[in-house]
């Protein structure tokens, strides 16, 4: 007969932290949330370490070039997503190395003779109201004008008018040529009072933006994660389907670090993908594994060369392979297993492998959860889609604004490489595990990341823990019956409203 667990798997809402005590250093400033990004030996470093335990998934409404920017200047990591063709992936990639910190590559352009009609749905396409105007409508173009809001009045011009009608002409802008420096371009934004300064090459062509209002983010942030020549980190996503093509494009193209984006990791392709990139590169490309939600799937993988190791299946807000397949675990289940064999693994080979907690995370304190549980980072979908910088617009719904948010496995994403069982006439999806959907928008991933992480520093200090290891090792946790879970939110009161009166 089938194997049955004694115990139900269970998700981070059924376990509570118990404080321990609290020392005069143990306050949010004094904590580390450093952490390990691949595999190392016993009393030796890691390669690659984070600097918060936060990357984001590999999913397209994630993580694109500028959610990678944006994350890494946080000091965590972005995994671009691979259900694209490989030479797109491989450019998101390269923009992020080549990406100066305050110079904008512009994501808005236009040409002199599209029109209003045009720049409206460009504007409701990226959220951005400064387009330029190039000679072919690129990002590096001929520079030829700007339009912002400043320059049309929907109400009062017809969406028919060409944009070089109404747009600030070439000869009126101030411009600086390509070795500018960001101090030297801030001074210039301040002395000609203007909102945003073009820097162009010797031709003319326009190569960044640098905008006043993001003169405050230009400065130094110590948490920046940066590779050994000052460029910002980032990670990729590949496949088990086309990587002896999709790896080395990646490679030339500077990632950091690769990850095998899949919905099973407990498969022969995955060690077939470890096995191609350790014979082509041995031990200098980094690459993680997964997902998995037993000991033995990490054993698998630990053993086939894998990095670090993806725990979760079935947990992400928009994934339905549970409802679908009947497959998979609760995610605080899967991650304490995991992690326990992590440390076995360890402790046999003296091969420290990172393990990644990825799905299951719905309240900030569910992060602190699953780091106390074992693991060393985690990786986030839906709470990076709701931020600016993911690559889905924000639109206006009921009244809310909110951003769309879906999953790999629906019929939008299509990415049915993820799902990859070696059946090469299948080559499409055969039933969706995810689904098309809205989250409430939260803005800049900056303020809201400060946020989060503020409060999983604080509760490690009630615990008396002031670095990730220390926590893991010393955090006590219970249960909490269904009954405590009611009493652990408000309860047996009668709310205000925002106005004072009763709700």
């Amino acid at each position: 007969m089938a194997y049955y667990y004694n115990e139900p798997s269970r998700t981070f809402s059924e376990y509570l932290l118990i404080p321990g005590y609290t020392s005069p250093e143990c306050v949010p400033s004094n904590v580390s949330l450093r952490t390990p990004l691949v595999k190392f030996k016993k009393g030796e470093e890691s390669s690659l370490y984070l600097n918060i335990p936060l990357v984001s998934a590999i999913m397209q409404a994630v993580s694109d070039d500028k959610m990678a920017v944006a994350l890494a200047r946080e000091g965590g990591l972005s995994f671009i997503y691979c259900s694209q063709p490989i030479e797109e992936q491989a450019t998101m990639v390269a923009r992020v190395k080549a990406y100066k910190a305050g110079f904008v590559v512009s994501d808005s352009n236009l040409q002199p003779d599209d029109t209003l009609a045009d720049v409206l749905k460009l504007v409701q396409k990226t959220g951005h109201n400064t387009i330029a105007v190039t000679d072919d409508g690129t990002a590096h173009g001929k520079l030829l004008g700007l339009v912002t809001s400043r320059d049309y009045r929907v109400s009062r011009m017809s969406p028919t008018m060409k944009v070089k009608e109404f747009m600030t002409p070439r000869e009126k802008l101030v411009t600086a040529p390509e070795n500018t420096t960001l101090k030297e371009a801030n001074d210039i934004i301040w002395e000609h009072k203007i909102n945003q300064l073009p820097i162009v090459d010797k031709d003319d062509r326009l190569l960044y933006l640098v905008f006043r209002k993001d003169y405050s983010q230009h400065k130094e942030n110590p948490q920046e994660l940066l590779d050994s020549k000052k460029r910002y980190m980032v990670g990729a996503g590949i496949n088990t389907y086309d990587y002896e093509e999709r790896v080395p494009a990646l490679i030339d193209a500077g990632a950091d670090v690769l990850c095998i984006d899949s919905s099973d990791g407990y498969t022969c392709w995955q060690k077939r993908t470890l096995d191609f990139i350790r014979e082509k590169y041995g031990d200098s490309v980094k690459v993680g594994a997964g997902n998995v939600v037993d000991r033995e799937g990490f054993l698998f993988l630990a053993r086939a060369g894998a990095d670090f190791i993806k725990v979760g299946i079935g947990g992400g807000s928009i994934c339905i392979t549970r409802e679908q397949k009947g497959i998979g675990r609760g995610q605080a289940t899967a991650l304490i297993e995991v992690a326990a064999a992590r440390d076995e693994y360890f402790n046999e080979t003296g091969i420290y492998i990172p393990i990644c907690s990825d799905g299951g995370i719905v309240h900030d304190y569910h992060m602190t959860l699953a780091l106390a549980m074992g693991a060393d980072f985690l990786m986030l979908g839906r709470y990076f889609a709701r931020f600016d910088e993911s690559p889905s617009p924000k639109i206006m719904i009921n009244g809310t604004y909110v951003k769309e948010y879906w999953g790999e496995g629906s019929n939008r994403a299509r990415n049915w490489q993820r799902y990859d069982l070696g059946d090469k006439e299948k080559e499409n999806l055969s039933f969706e595990e995810g689904v098309d959907s809205y989250v409430v928008y939260a803005g800049p991933l900056r303020d809201n990341v400060a946020k989060s992480l503020y409060k999983v520093k604080s509760t490690m200090c009630n615990c008396g823990c002031t670095n990730l290891a220390d926590f893991k090792k010393n955090a006590k946790l219970t249960l909490v019956s269904a009954t405590s879970i009611v009493e652990g939110g408000y309860h047996d009161v009668i709310l205000k409203s925002t106005s004072g009166s009763i709700t």
